[in-house]
């Protein structure tokens, strides 16, 4: 019973903690063995092979793009359904939104093989590097449907207060991950084709296991017999649209690091830029998960129209960051060599590169945790539009921006200063639009 009461408990550290921690965790732990994937390929095959994984996330963000849109928009329009009483419609809302990303992700694997002799074209690689590509991205492919299905099944096992499980999921997917990464690498001599089999089969865990969580009627959210409701999927694509941006233009911004990079280091240049997002996404993930976590709650209390638990919840949230943001950056400083060491070695040029662009980039910490929770607060709020213009700003406009005009100025150094620079404007604009919805919302 103690369960289904989590959303009327008073809101505390502790309880705010209690609820978001498993996620933090989650995130984290997802961040952790994709860092994993990567040690494997670059230790095992080489930093070209590294190279193009980095050469692959544009295609893999636009793959997973819809999923992220229809999975947190829709997290947000049904909890906010509950909120107001109407469980039985939310569940009949998240089986049909469950069957539009299955459908949505045969189109997009069939289209991906379809258009994977295109995509490299043109990107003066050697023959070495694309073909690492292709092989990647070809295996990949194959598992296009368990991946959003687990983006999917991660973010409902949160609203349906079952984030431990979540949290064990992606353990178990991640184990799963890493020991297949060795087998099929190291044993098997399949090489990144291995490391893609082992991606994919990793995320595939939390596919399987919430099919039969969701299957069963004890879930808070169950599988219903789904009724088609066109607001419902345009409210979950309009809420969630930000998130959807954000995974586009980071495609899109990741091409434009490797291009950048390409001209002005050579293929060494994309393998560092690789180490640096990877070290960066491990450190953000810690902002990520605690935004995903206290989502439902925001969602919650906002259709249950009680302004002062969203108050508290979103106060308490600012310290809760601000904290994360001063041990993710001092860690960060002192930990740079060794972190970057586990990639390539000090001989390697690609080392000296990676070092400092790590250190330069580690500042955009001061404010990422803030731009992701703003962006995860309005969409959660229900506000979509507003969201998608804090993500579109931050990950396109700014970013374009920085990268057009920085680099100019300082070379490479302009490129890695791109990213704090681009966060600190986009912070500016989610102070703004905070203060400018803050009574229109009571928070």
């Amino acid at each position: 019973m103690e369960k289904q009461n989590v959303y009327e408990k008073p809101v505390t550290l502790g309880n705010i903690l209690k609820f978001a921690v498993p996620t933090i965790a989650m995130t984290v732990f997802m961040s952790f063995y994709t860092m994993v994937d990567g040690l494997f390929v670059s230790n095992l095959i080489g930093t070209n092979a590294l190279s193009a994984i980095n050469l692959t996330a544009p295609v893999i963000q636009l793959v997973t793009a819809i999923s992220t849109m229809l999975a947190t928009g829709g997290s947000a329009v049904i909890m906010k359904k509950m909120g107001e009483g109407k469980r039985e419609e939310a569940k009949e809302d998240f089986t049909f939104l469950i069957l539009v990303n299955v459908l949505a992700g045969a189109f997009m694997c069939v289209g991906g093989y379809m258009a994977i002799g295109r995509i490299f074209a043109g990107m003066n690689l050697s023959a070495d590097v694309e073909g690492y590509c292709v092989e990647y991205l070809s295996r990949y492919l194959l598992f296009t449907i368990p991946i959003l299905l687990m983006n999917n099944f991660t973010l409902y096992m949160i609203a349906s207060e079952k984030a431990a499980l979540s949290l064990i999921c992606s353990v178990m997917g991640g184990v799963l991950n890493i020991v297949l990464d060795y087998v099929l690498i190291a044993v098997f001599h399949m090489g990144i084709s291995g490391a893609a089999a082992a991606t994919g089969l990793g995320y595939s865990v939390t596919a399987v296991v919430g099919l039969f969580v969701f299957s069963r009627k004890k879930s808070l959210l169950h599988f219903r017999k789904p009724v088609f409701r066109f607001k419902v999927l345009a409210n979950a694509a309009t809420n969630g649209c930000s998130e959807m941006a954000t995974a586009l233009v980071t495609g899109i911004i990741t091409m434009m690091f490797n291009w950048t990079m390409l001209r002005y280091v050579g293929e060494d240049g994309v393998a560092a830029v690789t180490v640096i997002m990877y070290v960066l996404m491990f450190a953000s993930s810690l902002y990520t998960g605690y935004s995903y976590g206290i989502a439902p709650m925001l969602s919650f209390y906002h259709g249950e129209g009680n302004h002062d638990k969203l108050k508290k919840l979103v106060g308490i949230s600012m310290k809760v960051i601000a904290g994360f943001s001063v041990l993710t950056v001092t860690a960060l400083f002192l930990l740079t060599r060794p972190l970057v060491s586990v990639f390539a070695r000090p001989d390697n040029p690609v080392y000296d590169l990676a070092v400092t662009g790590n250190r330069i980039c580690t500042l955009a910490l001061f404010f990422i945790g803030f731009n992701i929770f703003a962006s995860g607060m309005f969409t959660a709020l229900s506000n979509g539009i507003v969201s998608a213009i804090l993500a579109f700003s931050r990950s396109f406009v700014f970013m374009l921006v920085t990268m057009m005009i920085l680099p100019l100025f300082f070379g490479v150094n302009g490129i890695w200063l791109a990213t704090p620079v681009a966060e600190l404007m986009a912070l500016a604009l989610s102070a703004f639009m905070f203060l400018k919805y803050r009574k229109k919302y009571g928070y």
